[in-house]
């Protein structure tokens, strides 16, 4: 006997390529993350880490000055990514998310067919085993009737 296909097997199998392809998005969007929040704390690092000169000129003071805080600019914009990125890998992780709960609410569907078709299978099999059964209990019970044996189907 033939069996019924899974008429939404091309939506699953779509489905499943959208989770994947969602997974390795999410993947990349943590990865991008983790580095910008590994730089943003280098640059932080190196900013808290920096020891002004005891002696300068006024005019090497103000240099000075003016280069820490473009160093601070720096590592509040790197830092300012990193949250972004953070957010966005989250974002991206939702999405991966979604299409993982819409890709096994599918597979959910396909078992309950194959439970389905396996119950009708077996189903078929049961009535085809009684049909041989009672066929042959019938044919016995008309052919040996001098016995005296009813058949059991009566």
């Amino acid at each position: 006997m033939k069996r019924a296909s899974f008429r939404l097997q091309p939506v699953l199998e779509l489905r499943r390529t959208q989770e994947r392809t969602a997974a390795l998005a999410a993947a990349r969007a943590a990865s991008t993350a983790a580095d910008a929040d590994r730089q943003a704390t280098e640059r932080e690092t190196a900013l808290a880490g920096a020891v002004l000169p005891s002696s300068l000129s006024s005019g090497e003071f103000v240099a000075t000055m003016t280069l820490f805080r473009l160093a601070a600019d720096d590592a509040s914009a790197a830092r300012s990514l990193a949250v972004a990125s953070a957010e966005q890998a989250e974002l991206v992780r939702m999405q991966w998310t979604e299409a993982a709960q819409r890709t096994k609410g599918l597979e959910r569907l396909q078992e309950r067919h194959r439970a389905a078709m396996d119950a009708a299978e077996a189903s078929a099999e049961e009535r085809a085993v009684d049909d041989l059964v009672t066929g042959r209990a019938g044919r016995a019970g008309s052919h040996d009737d001098q016995d005296g044996d009813a058949p059991w189907t009566e």
